[in-house]
């Protein structure tokens, strides 16, 4: 099973009693997935700062971008 995800890079699902309980992913994916989800968060947090009237420069940008993808890959 393991093989056949990091050959393939599909994620396997795991069932129990006919129920997705886990999920076998190759680890490239997973911090593909980690690093979306950071940026999709940055994305959030800009918008609500545009909303309160609050803006950033490009730097302060790539900065929080920059710490962003590698805190999601100290944590993955």
């Amino acid at each position: 099973m393991v093989q056949e995800v990091a050959e393939g890079g599909q994620p396997f699902v795991i069932t129990q009693n006919g129920k997705a309980r886990a999920v076998l992913m190759d680890v490239r994916a997973h911090e593909r997935l980690l690093a979306t989800l950071a940026m999709l968060k940055l994305l959030a947090q800009s918008q609500e700062s545009l909303n309160r009237g609050r803006s950033f420069t490009t730097s302060e940008v790539r900065a929080r971008a920059h710490a962003a993808l590698a805190r999601a890959k100290r944590n993955g």
